[in-house]
């Protein structure tokens, strides 16, 4: 049975996605500062976190945030200008902010109270706001009985809030709530208590009242939804802005607007407007509505005289927050179909023609099952990649480079495990271009260069792989000082020769730094043997492309998925093995006569290009005798091209991989396993680290 979420978490996950809107509307106010919609929606999410945190007991968060909000005010106000110290000065605002709402007991408070001190120096920070907020005890109150004076373009809206019997249980506070909106504009609170039950009936955590509002204001409509967002599931909302005639018009009567609320039908106006006296008095004598919804139709009458006419304004969203763990849950669920379905295959093979068309058609559907919670696990990388705007910013000023990052492909999509994962090998990447790559402003200039570097992220679909792409146009990589620091590790003999690809690979092992001396930054050898192992732990390669003084560009092939794959299904001997289709080129044959001609220099002749090949057969240590005709998979990784020599092709295979034990899971060769349809496992070939592992074991033969 599922359990509710929790409110603390909702607000958190809720808090951080507003925190990741405003660090990227932030970093787009520090190139387009004059763009009044980037303040605009600063502000909102600052308003939103402060009022929603004071909702569910943030109180530091709130406090702090209020402080950052009034000064993003007077930026609307146009008495503050945006500049790049207070773009750089909130950014470092947010991580405070998130440091509040991650962990609230351990956050600096001292770190707090300098920004805040720095927001003063900046701002003008003394002077009060003359907006009312959310805990502010001077904040303005309206009395009910005087709607204070309309502002130009001000709004009407007519609110009707009915909260969720639990919302007190659930921490929860109507009241605040209500102070919030009251620090929107004039505002009219009246309360209903039709829900309210009996002595005896009363629960202490139960919310029975609910209220009425009328608000004038000049805030769009959204801010109004913000101040509901964590508290309108569950509860009955109903927001509208009311059209009404010009200011020298007649406001609506009160029958009207009773009428159009729906508190009353057309019917029981008209019976009582033969009485004399006053129609609210009448109508509560009668019984037919109660004297807080009359009130609350007198406050909004009030308010109606004094508006303008105003467009009804409307928010709404079609889409659903589900954990990660229920679709991985998901997606193990349907692996585990996707096998049981490939026994049925087979079963049904030997069995009827109905059987095999029934297994026929709960393939078609396991097929499409899969695909869809497949689907619904791909995010855009665009979520990963606009994480390291701010990377850049802070990087630029720490280093003292102007760099220029642009990004292309952010629509491409990849599975939310491997984004996961590529978040710290990006931002390695990404700090060794800046910092060993783009050269300072003066060098560039010197160099005919543009003075502010350019950095270029970009993603695109290549097959079943996902190409993802760093591109400086920096100094380069020195092969010489590579190839010097290699032979002084011992990774290269003086003289050895070695191919480009190879000499360009040295930059991955562990310890390798041509850094000249140790910075916070870099120079201690860890960063890039952080992103080899990385990419490797999720099957991808990597791809270094480097021009002395034009730049140098390293590319990520990953995986679509790590949790289905298309495979290929060969066999050795009695066994079986699953070769990821994503790097399979072609299939050929290897006869034996010209197996017993290449003179153990294991080379193919394919139309004409040599391509070397890997006879697993010996490799897997697998006694008898090949057959007569063997086949030659030819896969492609990185910029080699191998063929592995298996003893037969048995065709397509859908593929559920299955972590090896710890007890295996070091294996050279093998990234997993899976199960076939008829319950033995195949391993799958980790094709980069097979043919290393072979070149290596080749190596050492010859030099024994």
């Amino acid at each position: 049975m599922a359990t509710a979420a929790n409110p603390a978490d909702i607000f958190r996950q809720e808090a951080a996605d507003l925190l990741a809107l405003l660090e990227t509307t932030l970093l787009d106010l520090g190139t387009a500062p004059d763009d009044k919609g980037l303040v605009d929606q600063a502000f909102r999410c600052l308003h939103t976190l402060k009022g929603s945190g004071a909702m569910f007991g943030w109180e530091a968060l709130a406090g702090f945030t209020h402080h950052v909000e009034s000064v993003f005010q007077q930026v609307r106000d146009g008495v503050l200008a945006v500049t790049g110290d207070l773009v750089s000065l909130t950014l470092a605002s947010l991580d405070h902010i998130r440091a509040l709402l991650e962990q609230p007991e351990q956050a600096d408070r001292v770190r707090g109270d300098a920004l805040l001190a720095a927001f003063a120096d900046l701002a003008a920070f003394d002077s009060p706001p003359e907006r009312a907020t959310v805990g502010d005890p001077d904040s303005a109150r309206t009395p009910a009985g005087a709607p204070a004076p309309v502002p130009e373009m001000a709004r009407v809206y007519r609110i009707r809030w009915e909260p969720a019997p639990d919302l007190l249980r659930f921490g929860g506070n109507p009241l605040l709530l209500l102070d919030e909106l009251r620090g929107l504009g004039s505002c009219t609170v009246t309360p209903l208590a039709d829900r309210v039950p009996s002595l005896e009936d009363i629960s202490v955590t139960g919310c029975y009242l609910g209220w009425d509002l009328m608000l004038t204001t000049a805030r769009p409509r959204s801010v109004i939804d913000e101040a509901f967002m964590f508290v309108a599931a569950g509860s009955r909302l109903a927001i509208e802005a009311v059209a009404v005639g010009e200011q020298s018009g007649p406001a609506p009567r009160l029958g009207e607007i009773l009428v159009e609320r729906g508190d009353v039908a057309p019917g029981d106006i008209e019976e009582e407007l033969g009485h004399q006296p006053r129609l609210g008095a009448l109508l509560v004598q009668s019984g037919k509505v109660s004297g807080d919804r009359i009130a609350s139709a007198l406050s909004e009458q009030r308010h109606l005289r004094d508006a303008v006419r105003v467009r009804e304004a409307t928010v709404s969203g079609n889409t659903i927050r589900v954990p990660a763990e229920r679709l991985d849950n998901l997606m193990d669920q349907v692996g585990e179909l996707v096998i049981a379905q490939a026994r049925l295959m087979q079963v049904a093979a030997q069995g009827s023609p109905l059987l095999k068309a029934i297994a026929e058609d709960i393939q078609r559907l396991a097929g499409e099952l899969r695909d869809t919670a497949m689907s619904v696990r791909m995010l855009p990388v665009g979520t990963l990649l606009t994480r390291f705007r701010r990377v850049v910013h802070d990087l630029s000023q720490d280093l003292g480079k102007s760099v220029d990052l642009t990004m292309s492909g952010e629509e491409t999509e990849l599975d939310k495990t491997v984004i996961d994962s590529l978040s710290d090998p990006l931002v390695h990447l990404i700090r060794n271009a800046m910092d060993h790559g783009i050269e300072p402003s003066e060098t560039r200039v010197a160099l005919g260069k543009p003075a502010v570097g350019r950095l270029h992220l970009s993603a695109v679909h290549s097959g079943a792989q996902v190409l993802i792409t760093i591109t400086d146009d920096g100094r380069g990589i020195d092969r010489a000082v590579i190839r010097a620091k290699a032979e002084e590790r011992g990774l290269l003999h003086p003289g050895q020769e070695v191919s480009d690809a190879d000499l360009l690979a040295c930059i991955f092992q562990p310890g390798f730094s041509t850094a000249a001396a140790v910075t916070k930054l870099s120079g201690r050898g860890v960063g890039m043997d952080v992103v080899k192992r990385a990419i490797d732990g999720l099957h991808g390669a990597i791809d270094v492309m480097s021009e002395p003084h034009q730049g140098t560009t390293m590319t990520l092939k990953l995986p679509l998925t790590l949790a289905i794959i298309d495979g290929l299904l060969v066999g050795i001997g009695h066994e079986r093995y699953i070769v990821p289709l994503s790097v399979i080129e072609e299939c050929v044959e290897l006869p034996r006569l010209v197996d017993q001609r290449s003179d153990g220099r294991n080379f193919l002749n394919v139309r004409g290009e040599i391509v070397g090949y890997v006879r697993l057969r010996p490799l897997f240590g697998v006694a008898g005798t090949a057959p007569i005709i063997q086949k030659v998979v030819i896969v492609a990784f990185g910029q080699s091209r191998v063929g592995l020599v298996v003893d037969q092709v048995l065709g397509q295979h859908q593929t559920v991989i299955k972590s090896l034990s710890r007890l295996h899971g070091d294996q050279e060769g093998f990234s997993g396993a899976t199960i076939l349809g008829d319950g033995s496992v195949a391993l799958i070939l980790d094709v980069p680290h097979l043919i290393k592992f072979a070149r290596e074991r080749e190596t050492a033969l010859r030099a024994a």
